[in-house]
């Protein structure tokens, strides 16, 4: 499916290029930083949740296109959502890059639809790259864990 491959590809670099939600978020706005010493991409996402739903969230950072068009598609994927469905849709994100979490036996909802986010599979091709996509979303795992939101 080589067109589809190039659609995917095109929106990877859409969102290289013009990063949604790039920036910080002043406190009490909760934010966590993720490193990957393998190729050096660096991100801190910030989050703000009000009555547990996500009303807004950004990140900055750098690193290769796949780690910042990622986190930028998580941005806008879970603006709006309850820390529920963000833990299901990093879940969901998670499963499709093969890394189901050690000791998570919590049930995948694979009719959750991922849009944009799934221009991303192709990653799983290189597992060397599948590190750069989930940066972003390891770190806001560990803003939610940090926050005194369920």
């Amino acid at each position: 499916m080589p067109g589809l491959e190039d659609l995917y590809r095109e929106i990877i670099l859409d969102h290289y290029r013009t990063p949604r939600n790039r920036g910080e978020l002043d406190p009490p706005a909760i934010s966590a930083e993720g490193y990957n010493p393998l190729c050096g991409d660096e991100i801190r996402v910030f989050i703000s949740v009000e009555n547990g739903v996500v009303s807004d969230v950004r990140f900055n950072g750098s690193g290769c296109s796949i780690s910042q068009s990622s986190t930028s598609m998580m941005t806008t994927a879970i603006k709006g959502k309850t820390v529920a469905e963000v833990r299901k849709i990093v879940r969901r994100f998670k499963h499709m890059m093969t890394l189901d979490e050690e000791g998570d036996t919590s049930p995948v909802d694979e009719s959750l639809n991922l849009g944009d986010l799934e221009a991303l599979q192709g990653v799983v091709k290189f597992p060397v790259r599948i590190k750069c996509a989930t940066l972003g979303w390891n770190t806001l795992l560990d803003a939610l864990n940090a926050s005194p939101h369920p």
